[in-house]
């Protein structure tokens, strides 16, 4: 147990870190007006990649642990302006500014956040023109095939990874996140926050969302078909209404051998008052067992927003039952007026 509680702790330390979008120094900087150089893959969308600043006011929820000021990427996908990026960048954002390709700044407007799978996508300022890049198709990806990652770095830069795919498969995160499916790319490119990941015909198949592991790092995206199922929703609405919401508890957890490990808590979630300790081993979820992460997730989204989840956790080797009340997350985190 006590093993758990210190992994459970490295954690929350962690996880502003984790999210970080922030590019490296080292990254490889490429003039704007000398992207025929560049593989033809990531040529072909380069025109299209932003850079994006983000203002979040310090008394908003996500403030204290992604920071006041973000940095990120994007890539712009309609000609009318619209530019998709991760999620994380946009969170209770109040302001959003945009470095083109071209060296244009521009205002953006959040547009619409889709926390299920992570992406969020912003709204130009202006009548462009606006170089778009084509969405394509991730489903076709095998492992081995040849990817490209394009992002941007705080001074405007491209920053481009030629890479492959080296793994295809479900994903599962602390903060109640989990794709089915998600994409595995290396080598990493350090502009990852909302970075664009092209096949071999330049179409975006992927936005890449995180730095894993350890060096030598991989990216992990967040493919395609995660944004194209609701797209029109999410841009008309700000989010995807027609989707059931998921309960949320804003519990931060860390899978273990064996089970699941409480790693923290949301300042903002019900969670926070529920009497959760760190190293609380979730065993059952509304009576029914869980041993891993994914387990804890499907058994939770079961149920409708407003009910109330009983966990029973193992605590000093005896049994604790906590009974918390889910809400709709989306009622927390408000983005700038559309």
């Amino acid at each position: 147990m006590r093993r758990a509680v210190a992994l459970a702790a490295a954690l929350v330390l962690a996880l502003p870190a984790l999210v970080s979008a922030a590019p490296q120094s080292e990254a490889p900087r490429l003039d704007p007006k000398r992207t025929s150089s560049l593989p033809s893959h990531i040529g072909h969308v380069a025109p299209a990649v932003i850079g994006i600043h983000a203002e979040i006011p310090t008394d908003r929820p996500s403030a204290a642990t992604l920071g006041a000021e973000r940095w990120g990427s994007g890539v712009i996908f309609d000609a009318a302006g619209y530019a998709l990026t991760v999620s994380y960048v946009l969170i209770d954002a109040t302001r959003v500014d945009v470095v083109l390709r071209d060296g244009r700044k521009v205002e953006g407007t959040v547009a619409g956040l889709d926390l299920e799978s992570g992406l969020g996508v912003i709204k130009l300022d202006g009548p462009g023109p606006w170089p778009t890049a084509p969405l394509g198709d991730s489903t076709r990806l095998a492992v081995g095939d040849i990817t490209g990652t394009v992002g941007m770095d705080q001074d405007g830069a491209l920053v481009a990874t030629p890479g492959t795919i080296k793994s295809i498969r479900a994903f599962s995160a602390s903060w109640e996140y989990m794709l089915d499916r998600a994409l595995f790319v290396a080598p990493y490119n350090a502009a990852f926050g909302g970075a664009a990941l092209v096949d071999q015909t330049g179409a975006v198949v992927g936005i890449t969302s995180l730095r894993l592991g350890e060096a030598p790092f991989v990216n992990l995206a967040i493919p395609i078909e995660q944004f194209l199922g609701g797209k029109d929703e999410l841009i008309a609405k700000g989010r995807v209404e027609s989707r059931r919401p998921r309960p949320w508890l804003g519990l931060y957890t860390r899978e273990i051998d064996g089970g699941v490990v409480v790693a923290g808590v949301s300042p903002i979630g019900p969670a926070r008052s529920a009497g959760f300790r760190l190293g609380d081993l979730i065993v059952r979820v509304n009576g029914e067992q869980v041993k891993s992460q994914a387990e804890f997730y499907r058994r939770l989204w079961l149920g409708s927003v407003g009910q109330d989840v009983e966990l029973v956790v193992v605590r000093e080797a005896r049994f604790e039952a906590i009974t918390v009340r889910s809400v709709d997350r989306y009622r927390l985190f408000q983005p700038q007026d559309r």
